[in-house]
């Protein structure tokens, strides 16, 4: 068994073990939900569904951040990275698209929600299919960037995962912090927060709401909010001004939001009668046995 490294500087010994415990339970917990939302896809026909396949997307990404986020646990816990440099620029390349993937997934399903219920038009095939490709090939461009030469992946503070390099300060750096930030961050939340708004207006004039129109744009808010933050800060400012163990608080708090999705998104799906795990029960579909005694 390999010793573990030694304790990165600005971080005590429990400070790293809580921080890999905490990655462990957020990636364990990520994966278990979001593969019960990629197996209902799969064995629910109710879900089976354009709309639902803009949520199998967000599940996949989320599924990548939670596999990303396991990597990162099982470093920390070693308290090094083991995988060296080209290591760092795969783990970083990995993450960021995922994190990419899920935030356009959430606009995406809040855009064809809007339609849904307020147009009355449903999504095609097709028209999810082009929209699903377009989601993660924008993606796979933009984390492939710092691959590339426009920014830059690197060691997050605590040196056992990797995320893209915000502490450079120099202008291509800047340059991508801040177009990144807008077409990935603000855009997505503006289309997030302007689909539920008018949702909410629209379904307010004919009783109560079924459909929360406030925690997706909350959880992109304030699940990716905190990163957005601390890249722009670290864009315009001296980033080591705030302490290394407050840079990683972003991190642990983005890594949380695949929980969150699947439990909006799948678990609290009214879209099955008696929710999804009476849709996955191997009695779903038959008879009670009292009811088929009295057809007898």
């Amino acid at each position: 068994m390999a010793e573990p490294g030694p304790l990165p500087a600005g971080f005590g010994e429990l400070e790293v073990l809580t921080v890999g415990t905490v990655l462990l339970v957020e990636a364990l917990s990520g994966l278990s939900l979001n593969g019960l939302t990629i197996l209902s896809f799969c064995k629910i026909p109710e879900l089976r569904t354009p709309g639902h396949l803009l949520v199998l997307s967000l599940a996949l990404a989320d599924s990548g951040i939670s596999l990303n986020a396991l990597v990162a646990a099982m470093s920390s816990l070693r308290r090094r990275w083991p995988y060296g440099s080209d290591g760092c620029q795969a783990h970083g390349f990995q993450g960021f698209m995922m994190a990419l993937a899920s935030i356009c997934s959430c606009a995406a399903i809040a855009w064809e929600r809007y339609h849904r219920y307020c147009t009355r038009s449903r999504l095609a095939w097709s028209s999810a299919g082009a929209l699903v490709l377009f989601v993660w090939l924008s993606s796979a461009f933009w984390a492939a960037l710092p691959l590339l030469g426009w920014g830059h992946y690197d060691y997050e503070p605590l040196g056992t995962c990797c995320t893209l390099h915000y502490s450079r300060g120099d202008r291509n750096s800047t340059s991508f912090l801040f177009t990144m930030a807008f077409f990935n961050f603000l855009l997505p939340l503006f289309i997030t927060l302007t689909s539920y708004r008018l949702m909410e207006q629209k379904l307010k004039k004919s009783g109560p709401l079924q459909v929360n129109t406030t925690l997706p744009a909350r959880t992109l808010l304030l699940g990716w909010g905190p990163y957005a933050l601390l890249y722009l800060y670290a864009a315009s400012a001296d980033v080591t001004s705030i302490s290394p163990r407050l840079q990683m608080v972003p991190a642990l708090i983005a890594k949380a939001v695949p929980i969150i999705n699947a439990c909006h998104y799948t678990l609290g799906s009214q879209v099955v009668p008696g929710g999804v795990w009476q849709g996955l029960s191997p009695q779903r579909g038959q008879d009670p046995p009292r009811e088929r005694n009295r057809t007898q």
